[in-house]
């Protein structure tokens, strides 16, 4: 490894490593714009600049520089300044300095580094260049004429996003940035080019004008519109969240966040719950919390526990399934689910429902099968670290189920799920590549176990695990990409007992069933819960809602400090940034006052004791799961087919809802656009 003297310190650092890498091991802050950890080298800036010895006089650009052996840089002498000054004034030549009207004011790289490594004044006093804006879709605004070519934009699209949407047109002072004929971009990823924009060329459409960062709370949080389990900043300002932004965790979604993620906020003011509702005489009243609780107590008096159920949707958190699973069993009852698309999980087993071998551990395979899914559109930050390993470490994804635009090369197996039973007694060709691969894994999608079928296919997946030697010490590649961030944690409680959704739902529209707790299930034929008394906790008035003989309001994820456990077994927290909207209450305290009126209190009074009690962290035991049986033969239908329209917050959002029809290509919209 080189050893490097920098600034008079003296620092070893990776074979590879540049000069810019070196100056920050010894310490050093390097001013940059082009230059991003995560991207392709480009050395367009120049601000770089330090005087390396031995070597050409003048400075040099660190960022595409490889650290060698016994040199020696200086980062602070007067020419290296006198250079930085030099750049700095030739950035701002063109840019319009409206840093008052910016939303990238008090954020901005440009204005930072302005201050540290420029001169103060400009000697430039010719008419400035200016640059048409370009529209990027629902979620980037542009002013292009800030823009100072530094292409991380068009280097993540290329090279993270996989989506070559963006790229630059003309040469010299007429170089300009654009989407491919000024088109909308698809990608699910792209709006992280607002983070990488070091100047306010690329900002938030949604966020524009809002709020300035020094008025905004910052709050750390994880995110709950799929089961990655993205960590992220929510900031707000009073009781408003304002914006999401992406933190740093390298095991889970390094520092990325996909569209849905950022935006789908504003869906958590609209059509919200903020008061109980009783149905009467057909039609819902506001009601109090004591009279919602009342009617509740006048529905169970006289029902016996095997006329109760509970079920719950896909933003549910653990404390509250847990106390909701308490409450059942203490009236009698133990059929409670979570399994909106009766997806035939064993819960026995943790290793047959959960992303064994973990998301980072996605870059140490060299050969992937896909069954029945689709992660660009149910993870895409799996999706990215899926194309991340195949570029950089030579990964090859087997593709068996919808042909689908994964952003990375895949080889199409056929859309037959019967195929597997050839890849698992070896009699199909692609036998003999898992045979030779030295890590190869398996990522099954729930839309596969979702089938009449989906224990045989879950049986005969975990098969070509143990044939193919995907479990090892050390590592398992059988995966489950689940889509809900609810569904493993309510799977480790015991939250899924005999008889799936499906069958609640058969024996609620028979009269089997006469009261239903539907905590938040709202991807589900709620007609047939109209036979049975329904009582509704959760946040929006989505399909849930129209069968519920009483509405009980809950909190959002932002509004509350909750259990989520990610698709590969995780458990994260999220932390409250806001208040809960109107009555609305943090929704295990709901079933706890709710106990109490009905005369079977729980023996918790605080969320920690609950979770203290409750929750801990499950082994994943390789061990026999699935059912023996035939796999017929047939196509995966997959769980999801439009990205922005996944959940209650997503539905409830216009930002979701444009870029949904964006996504569709709609004609009026693009021709208003």
């Amino acid at each position: 490894m080189p050893t490097l003297i920098v600034d008079g310190i003296e620092v070893t650092v990776p074979v590879g490593a540049t000069v810019l890498q070196a100056c920050e091991a010894a310490g050093k802050e390097i001013p940059r714009f082009c230059y991003h950890e995560r991207l392709s080298i480009a050395g367009n800036c120049r601000m770089c600049l330090v005087e390396i010895a031995p070597g050409p006089p003048k400075v040099q650009a660190s960022c595409a520089m490889p650290a060698a052996d016994k040199q020696i840089i200086t980062t602070n002498s007067a020419k290296v300044k006198k250079a930085r000054e030099g750049v700095m004034e030739f950035l701002l030549i063109n840019h319009p300095l409206d840093c008052p009207i910016c939303d990238q004011g008090g954020e901005c790289d440009l204005q930072d580094q302005a201050m540290a490594y420029g001169r103060g004044t400009t000697r430039y006093d010719e008419n400035k260049r200016a640059v048409t804006e370009k529209y990027m879709g629902p979620l980037v605004k542009t002013v292009m004429t800030r823009c100072i070519h530094c292409t991380r934009c068009v280097r993540f699209a290329e090279e993270v996003a996989g989506v070559e949407e963006i790229g630059a047109i003309g040469r010299g002072e007429g170089m300009q940035i654009t989407t491919y004929l000024e088109h909308a971009a698809k990608s699910e990823m792209h709006a992280n080019i607002i983070d990488l924009c070091p100047v306010g060329a690329l900002t938030s459409k949604p966020y524009a004008f809002e709020a300035r960062s020094w008025e905004l709370k910052t709050t750390a949080s994880i995110d709950v519109m799929d089961a990655v389990g993205s960590n992220i900043a929510v900031a707000s300002r009073g009781n408003e969240v304002m914006r999401v932004l992406p933190r740093l965790n390298e095991d889970i979604n390094e520092e990325w966040i996909s569209n849905k993620t950022r935006f789908a906020i504003d869906g958590l003011t609209k059509r919200r719950l903020d008061k109980p509702y009783v149905r009467k005489n057909g039609k819902l009243v506001e009601a109090s919390w004591n009279e919602a609780f009342a009617t509740i107590k006048e529905a169970l008096t006289g029902v016996s526990g095997n006329e109760i159920a509970a079920i719950a949707g896909d933003l549910a958190d653990m404390e509250t399934m847990i106390a909701l699973k308490d409450l059942l069993g203490a009236l009698g009852s133990t059929r409670v689910d979570a399994r909106e698309d009766a997806a035939a999980f064993d819960a026995k087993s943790r290793a047959s429902y959960i992303f064994n071998s973990t998301i980072a551990g996605i870059e140490k395979a060299d050969l992937c099968l896909l069954v029945g899914t689709n992660p660009r559109l149910e993870a895409a930050i799996i999706n990215t670290r899926l194309r991340k390993s195949v570029r950089k470490h030579g990964l090859k994804v087997i593709n068996l189920g919808p042909v689908s635009d994964l952003t990375y090369p895949v080889t199409q197996l056929g859309t037959d799920i019967s195929i597997l039973k050839g890849i698992a007694n070896g009699s199909h060709p692609f036998a003999e590549q898992l045979k030779t691969a030295k890590n190869p894994i398996i990522i099954l999608g729930t839309a596969a176990l979702a089938r009449a079928d989906g224990g045989h296919i879950l049986a005969a997946a975990r098969s070509i695990a143990d044939k193919y030697a995907m479990v090892k010490d050390g590592f398992n590649g059988f995966n489950v990409l689940q889509t809900s961030a609810s569904r493993v944690g309510a799977l480790d409680i015991g939250f899924a007992t005999d008889g799936a959704i499906p069958a609640i739902l058969s024996d609620a529209a028979a009269g089997k069933l006469k009261v239903v707790f539907n905590y938040g299930a709202d991807n589900i034929d709620s007609a047939a819960l109209n036979n049975a008394f329904t009582i509704y906790i959760g946040t929006h008035g989505d399909a849930g809602v129209k069968s519920a003989a009483v509405i009980l309001p809950s909190a959002a994820y932002t509004e509350k400090s909750a259990t989520y456990v990610n698709t590969e077994g995780r458990a994260q927290q999220t932390q409250k940034a806001v208040f809960p909207v109107g009555d609305a209450r943090e929704d295990w305290t709901i079933i706890r006052a709710l106990s109490g009126v009905l005369g079977k209190t729980l023996p918790y009074d605080d969320v920690h004791a609950l979770r203290i009690s409750n929750i801990v962290k499950a082994t994943p035991a390789w061990s026999a799961f699935g059912e023996s049986g035939d796999i017929s033969s047939g196509p995966v239908v997959l769980s999801i087919t439009d990205y922005y329209q996944t959940n209650v917050v997503a539905r409830a959002s216009e930002t979701m809802a444009e870029c949904s029809r964006v996504g569709r290509g709609d004609p009026q919209l693009m021709a208003a656009e």
